[in-house]
């Protein structure tokens, strides 16, 4: 994890956060595709792996800048599907968990003002807000958690195992209904992550 300190004298923007990323000065935007609703042309043979690799025919499709261009297009629909959009068509793929992973973490400013962002496997810079909440689900069988964060719509990145550990190390201790919890504040809120225990 790669840690920015700013002044305390104002709250850190998203754009400072995306300058520790070395990335511009706007997030990635992808297109309205929330706006279209063209017809449905069928199942592709196209799947994103849990790990966030894309594959089609069942070969995984090598080229960064093509993968990027897949996810700017690709939608939730409201009965879970996945799909990839343009203006005239949409076509179902297969997602085995998430369509996006969180591989990377920074951090700017800190107490109520602390801000925390990822960079997606396809380079979206998601800051941890309000608008994109984190959840954590936990695994009923091996009780393992598995943490989302909100990228856009109905779509959310899985965080990485090793990123997960460093939003642990900035936990903080807070009571819910008589338990103990840890929690991570960023954008002005705190995000639950499970029992402190």
């Amino acid at each position: 994890m790669s840690r920015m300190t700013v002044s305390k004298a104002g709250a850190p923007s998203l754009q400072d956060v995306i300058a520790r990323f070395g990335g511009g000065a706007e997030p990635r935007k992808a297109p309205p595709v929330h706006l279209w609703n063209p017809p449905f042309c069928g199942e592709i043979d196209m799947r994103i792996t849990r790990d966030g690799r894309w594959h089609y025919m069942g070969s995984p499709i090598p080229r960064p800048a093509m993968v990027r261009l897949f996810s700017g297009i690709l939608r939730r629909e409201p009965d879970g599907r996945f799909v990839l959009v343009t203006p005239v068509e949409k076509c179902g793929i297969r997602v085995d968990d998430a369509p996006f992973v969180a591989v990377e973490m920074t951090v700017a400013g800190d107490g109520d003002r602390q801000l925390i962002a990822f960079r997606t496997n396809v380079d979206d810079i998601v800051p941890l807000d309000a608008q994109h909440p984190l959840r954590v689900a936990v695994d009923p069988e091996t009780g393992e958690p598995s943490p989302y964060v909100l990228v856009r719509g109905e779509l959310e990145a899985l965080i990485a195992r090793s990123v997960f550990y460093d939003l642990v190390a900035l936990a903080e201790e807070y009571r819910e209904g008589g338990r103990r919890r840890l929690g991570v504040r960023s954008g002005g809120q705190l995000f639950p992550l499970g029992d402190a225990e």
